[in-house]
C-alpha cells in the first residue's frame, strides 16, 4: 500500500462509518477504479479500531454513566426486582434502563452476523446490490425524516425494533447508522435522540466485528507493517470523531435530506459505472 491509498481509505472509512451514507458503497469505487492492491485484513482491523475509539471518546460521559449503572445493577435489581426495571411507568435507574435496552438491541445483529457472515461475503458484495440498497434505503430514510417527532424516551419495543432493523445493515449499501436512525424515526423518536441511540448501539456492534476481524488476523501469518496501520487508525479516528460531532450538531437544523440526496447521487454513479 502506498500512502495515498492509506490516507484515502482511512478518510473514507472514518467519515462514512457513522454517517447514514454506507461506508461499503464508498469503499467499492476506489477498489474498482484503481489498481491498488487489497489493503489487507490488518489494515481493516486498524481503521475499524480507529473508528471504535472515536465513538468511545465522543460518548465517553455516556459510557462512564452506563458503566456506573452496570455496577449499581445488582443492588437496584435486588431492591426493586425486574418488574420495577421493566415497568413502562417507572424507571428506577435511567442509565441502567438505557444499558439494558442497548443490550437488547444488540442481540439480533450478534446472532444474524454470526449466521450470515459467510453468505454476505460470498454473494452480496456486488456493485448492483450496493447501488440498489444505497438508493432504496435513502428513500426510506427520506420518508422517515419527512415529519420528525419529538419523543425523547426509548421504549423496550423501540429497542427491539431498532435491533432487528440493524440486521439489515449486513446487506452492503444499507448503512448501519442509516437503518437504525430510520427505524428510530419511524418509531417516533426525535432526530437527535435517534442518532444518539444509534451511535451508542454502534459500540458493541463495531466492537464485536472488531473482535472477529482480530481473531481472523491472529490466524494469519502475514508480517505486519506498523506505521501504515498506526497512520490508518489515527486518520480514521480523527475523521470519525469529526463526522460524529458535526452530524449531531447540524442534525436538527438541516435534517437528513442532504444525506438522502447524496445517497441517491452515489447510487446513480454506481449504476453508471457498471453501465446500467
Amino acid at each position: 500500500m502506498d500512502w495515498i491509498q492509506i490516507i484515502l481509505l482511512s478518510l473514507i472509512q472514518g467519515l462514512t462509518e457513522f454517517l447514514p451514507v454506507s461506508s461499503s458503497a464508498h469503499l467499492v469505487l476506489p477498489a474498482q477504479l484503481t489498481q491498488w492492491p487489497d489493503q489487507g485484513l490488518a489494515f481493516d482491523v486498524a481503521v475499524h479500531f480507529g473508528t471504535l475509539i472515536a465513538v468511545l471518546t465522543y460518548f465517553r460521559t455516556d459510557l462512564l454513566n452506563l458503566l456506573s449503572a452496570a455496577g449499581r445493577a445488582p443492588i437496584i435489581l435486588r431492591t426493586n426486582g425486574w418488574l420495577g426495571l421493566f415497568s413502562p411507568r417507572q424507571v428506577v435507574d435511567t442509565d441502567l434502563d438505557l444499558l439494558l435496552k442497548l443490550l437488547l438491541a444488540t442481540l439480533p445483529i450478534a446472532v444474524a452476523g454470526l449466521a450470515a457472515k459467510d453468505a454476505v461475503e460470498a454473494h452480496l458484495r456486488t456493485i448492483p446490490i450496493i447501488a440498489t440498497t444505497t438508493m432504496l434505503f435513502a428513500l426510506i430514510l427520506w420518508y422517515a425524516d419527512r415529519h420528525p417527532r419529538q419523543r425523547t424516551s426509548i421504549r423496550w419495543s423501540d429497542a427491539a425494533w431498532i435491533g432487528f432493523a440493524q440486521t439489515l445493515a449486513l446487506i452492503p449499501g444499507t448503512s448501519r447508522s442509516g437503518i437504525t436512525i430510520t427505524a428510530a424515526l419511524l418509531l417516533g423518536l426525535a432526530r437527535v435522540n435517534a442518532a444518539r441511540f444509534s451511535f451508542l448501539l454502534s459500540i458493541p456492534t463495531i466492537a464485536g466485528a472488531q473482535l472477529l476481524l482480530t481473531m481472523d488476523l491472529a490466524d494469519s501469518d502475514k508480517a505486519l507493517e506498523i506505521w501504515p496501520l498506526l497512520a490508518g487508525a489515527t486518520i480514521a479516528f480523527a475523521a470519525a470523531y469529526t463526522s460524529i460531532h458535526f452530524f449531531i450538531r447540524l442534525l436538527d437544523r438541516y435534517g437528513l435530506t442532504p444525506y438522502v440526496l447524496y445517497r441517491l447521487a452515489l447510487g446513480v454513479c454506481l449504476f453508471a459505472f457498471i453501465g446500467l
